[in-house]
């Protein structure tokens, strides 16, 4: 019994002990509460706009949210590669003597090496003496084809005379049948057509004499930028990229230089493929004994310099001038050499010679060359396919060569 009695006791000290701890508790609560103010009250949790749009976004299927997130950065594509088209269209003035200045450097650039590593040249001295040399090769060669053209122009008209004469026989008495009447409205009509354009064909006559001045000054231009090209083309580059951020710098400097060695390297081939190609075209119309042979295998060099389109329009033209002034079986045989000698260039030359450097796709050269023809003419086709060469280099160095950030540490917990 006493020991109940001490266990109950100790339970009533303990429960008034704890009446004493919440009576101290309400206590200091009151006197919380009078000291500080009454307190404004909490405002409502803000709605985040993210966890909400992120909730939406999770309701729109996965394919359609990707296709909206490309769809958007390709227009900003477009939208940028049209305003650079739009600045090149107006700045073509410019940038067409830029461009085949730059040509023009990267042509003379291995005979303007020899000078000054082999003979120690000044630089200056080495551009001036390969431009001038450059100059007077090209003014020869103009000379001679000139020369023949003129000289074997009247025997050439009196042959197309007569081949029109017998495509008109061939007309009447072949399996067309035409008649008299038929070819003379087909005359008559091509003759009203150029007395009705008589104007405009002199108007554009008129405006290419008016406009002799400006290729006499554009090429100036050309040798004037060409010269720079050649002495100070490094520090040019050098200075261009100095603008650009730091880190950006050394890649860029890189990049462009593997992109100068791509262009000597296309141009230099493309110079050796061409005469290749001239020489097998020039000799056979000389041993068929076609006039015109040295000014059509010249013809057939500058049409090597615009790929694909090129090399077949100046053959077209060697197999007419054949077809004119030998007849139709050397016209064939002709046409059987053109093709025989581009089929060489295309799986042969332009692989061995051309190399993976400045190697693009058929597809890239078709398309670079019909934008270069819409937008400057007949030199855009011409400089657009280096271009295309040189951004291609120029970007997979890049890609290459760019420094990926090291991966973020992870941290492990000891648990």
């Amino acid at each position: 019994m006493g020991r109940f009695d001490s266990v109950r006791a100790s339970l009533r000290r303990a429960y008034l002990q704890r009446l004493e701890e919440a009576r101290a508790e309400r206590e200091v609560a009151a006197a919380v509460d009078a000291a500080v103010p009454d307190l404004p009250p909490e405002p409502e949790p803000a709605i985040n706009h993210a966890t909400t749009t992120s909730r939406d976004d999770a309701e729109i299927p996965h394919g359609l949210r990707v296709a909206a997130a490309w769809s958007w950065r390709l227009l900003i594509l477009i939208a940028a590669l049209a305003v650079l088209l739009w600045l090149v269209g107006r700045l073509r003035t410019v940038l067409i003597p830029l461009s085949i200045a730059l040509l023009l450097s990267a042509l003379l650039a291995p005979a303007m090496g020899f000078l000054r590593r082999r003979v120690k040249l000044p630089s200056s001295l080495a551009a001036f003496l390969v431009l001038v040399a450059g100059l007077g090769l090209v003014a020869g060669v103009l000379t001679l084809v000139i020369s023949e053209f003129v000289n074997g122009f009247p025997a050439l008209s009196d042959k197309a005379s007569d081949g029109v004469e017998q495509i008109q026989d061939w007309l009447t008495t072949g399996p067309l049948h035409l008649s008299g009447r038929q070819l003379d409205a087909f005359f008559s009509a091509a003759t009203t057509w150029l007395n009705d354009n008589r104007g405009s064909l002199t108007d554009s006559a008129l405006s290419t004499a008016t406009a002799t001045v400006e290729v006499l000054a554009l090429m100036l231009l050309i040798l004037f930028v060409t010269f720079f090209f050649m002495r100070d083309g490094k520090r040019i580059w050098y200075f261009l990229t100095g603008i650009l951020p730091t880190p950006a710098r050394d890649p860029i400097r890189r990049a462009g230089e593997a992109a100068w060695r791509t262009l000597v390297a296309y141009v230099r081939a493309t110079v050796l493929v061409a005469f290749i190609d001239a020489l097998g075209i020039g000799l056979l119309l000389f041993f068929l004994d076609v006039d015109f042979w040295f000014p059509l295998g010249t013809l057939v060099f500058l049409g090597a310099f615009v790929p694909i389109v090129g090399a077949t329009v100046s053959g077209a033209v060697a197999v007419l001038v054949a077809l004119v002034d030998e007849g139709p079986i050397t016209a064939l045989v002709v046409l059987i050499g053109v093709i025989a000698v581009q089929q060489l260039e295309g799986h042969v030359l332009q692989p061995l010679i051309m190399g993976r450097a400045v190697s693009v796709h058929p597809l890239a050269v078709i398309v670079a060359i019909a934008t270069g023809v819409v937008l400057a003419g007949i030199i855009g086709a011409l400089v657009a396919v280096p271009l295309v060469a040189v951004l291609n280099t120029g970007i997979r160095h890049l890609v290459q060569h760019r420094h990926e950030p090291p991966p973020e540490a992870v941290v492990v917990s000891p648990d």
